[in-house]
């Protein structure tokens, strides 16, 4: 029986192959990275975690970041020290989901900065104050590519070297026969995707990148997703890296009720693995979500050797945990097989965890975030997004936002002004509510208009502690 699924199996495979060689839009590596993928996923070698074997980590593999040596003082040996750092931004993802068209690094998050303008005022900053020459490099998807091109341009003046390169370019599979959508006539984006972030070290390779930065003497790349405000450059973290000799570094943060599905790092078989949601038993899925036994989640800042990347590139070892994500397109049910960056943890010697301050973790991936970094609970400074002092609570207030709220351009028609929330512990708003200016929110605040009726919240109004159904409430 299993011979016969071997055989039919391969017999796939050769088809499959024989589809992919005809499709001209990618290159060989590409055919070949996304045939050699799909083998692997046929073979059913997804890795199945056994629960009794799982361990937490002890304090040497998943460090409190308190505990982390301080940096050199000596601004000289701070160059020296950010001149082995190459900084990657995954800019992949458009802004779809929040109403935008185009790479969502380039949604304004503050005073009319982008993502992007944060992230190259930030590494300008650094090469003016340090004299050092850190690049930024950009992993776009064939869906930014264009547009990221054009974006960049702006910024040619600056002192900081943008490079920029594409991820892989991979075909949806039919899921009804597993051949290649494009090559039923679906020539068109919809045909194809990104294969996830588990795709930067391939690709890094492949686009030539990496040989460049290790000519340069550059020895770590510090990977981050762009529409995190929190993930600035932190030499207490790389000098650590280059001091220790860890090849590979998760920034690990508390996890707190709002992050229950982020992947946690574990000790598993004597190596510190990432252990993500989809690969939990259900019987233990109660017990992934808690926050007393996996108390962690992975921000997916990553600090990584270059040298450790070509090693294990070239000799094909980074057999990642492969996350299938069925889709439907025109009725057509595919499959798309895609990998994360995280998971290749357990393929790097001497690769830590660093448990830091939640700051580090600041992404914008809704209008109720966007809210947040736009209010007074942050201040922006040469590019820094650094939270109010005047708050006291660590957390940050939680925020729910109606269908109304979704996009980015009906969010910001609703406020004249974005409220005060330092002391805000919760708002939820619900149906169509207008927001003056000057507006005051403390403690917890539920807004709610009628349906089919707009509910203005006039200017100055402070409202602390309150249910608001109707003008009468305010």
């Amino acid at each position: 029986m299993a011979a016969a699924a071997v055989a039919a199996d391969s017999d796939k495979i050769s088809r499959l192959q024989s589809s992919v060689s005809a499709l001209d839009q990618i290159s060989d590596s590409e055919k070949s990275g996304f045939v050699n993928l799909v083998a692997r996923y046929l073979s059913g070698e997804a890795q199945h975690v056994e629960w009794s074997k799982i361990n937490t980590p002890t304090d040497e593999i998943v460090v409190p970041y308190e505990t982390v040596a301080p940096p050199p003082e000596d601004a000289e040996k701070i160059r020296e020290l950010l001149d082995k750092l190459v900084v990657l931004k995954l800019n992949g993802g458009l802004g779809t989901t929040m109403g935008c068209t185009g790479p969502k690094s380039v949604i304004e998050v503050r005073n009319g900065l982008t993502f992007l303008d944060l992230i190259v005022q930030q590494i300008e900053s650094l090469n003016s104050k340090y004299g050092c020459k850190v690049p930024l490099v950009l992993m776009n998807s064939f869906n930014t590519h264009d547009d990221t091109l054009k974006i960049v341009e702006k910024y040619s003046n600056s002192n900081v070297e943008i490079h920029t390169f594409n991820q892989s370019q991979y075909p949806r599979l039919v899921v009804e026969d597993f051949v290649p959508l494009p090559s039923k006539g679906h020539a068109g984006k919809d045909g194809w995707y990104p294969p996830g972030h588990g795709d930067v070290f391939p690709s890094l390779k492949n686009s030539g990148k990496l040989d460049l930065f290790l000519s340069q003497g550059k020895e770590y790349v510090f990977v981050a997703n762009s529409d995190n405000l929190g993930a600035i450059v932190d030499l207490k973290i790389l000098n650590h890296l280059i001091q220790n000799k860890n090849e590979y570094c998760m920034e690990v943060t508390p996890k707190t009720l709002a992050d229950v599905k982020g992947g946690t790092l574990i000790s598993y078989e004597g190596k510190v693995q990432l252990l993500e949601i989809a690969q939990v038993p259900d019987e233990h899925v109660k017990e992934f979500k808690s926050i007393e036994k996996f108390k962690i989640f992975n921000t997916n800042n990553l600090w990584v050797n270059l040298k450790a990347i070509k090693r294990l590139v070239e000799a094909d070892a980074l057999k990642v945990e492969i996350i299938p994500n069925p889709k439907e397109v025109d009725g057509i049910k595919v499959l798309q097989l895609e990998t994360a960056a995280g998971a290749a943890i357990r393929f790097f010697d001497n690769a830590i965890g660093i448990n830091v301050p939640r700051s580090r973790f600041l992404p914008v991936k809704a209008t109720s975030d966007l809210l947040l970094v736009q209010s007074d609970l942050y201040t922006l400074e040469d590019g820094f997004v650094t939270r109010n002092k005047a708050r006291a609570n660590p957390a940050n207030p939680s925020i729910e936002l109606g269908p109304e709220f979704k996009k980015v351009g009906d969010f910001l028609k609703h406020f004249k002004s974005i409220p005060s929330i330092i002391e805000l512990v919760s708002l939820k708003v619900t149906g169509d509510v207008w927001f003056g200016s000057g507006v005051v929110l403390k403690g917890k605040v539920t807004i709610s208009a009628k349906s089919g009726s707009k509910l203005e919240i006039p200017e100055g109004a402070v409202l602390e502690n309150k249910e608001i159904n109707g003008p009468e409430d305010i």
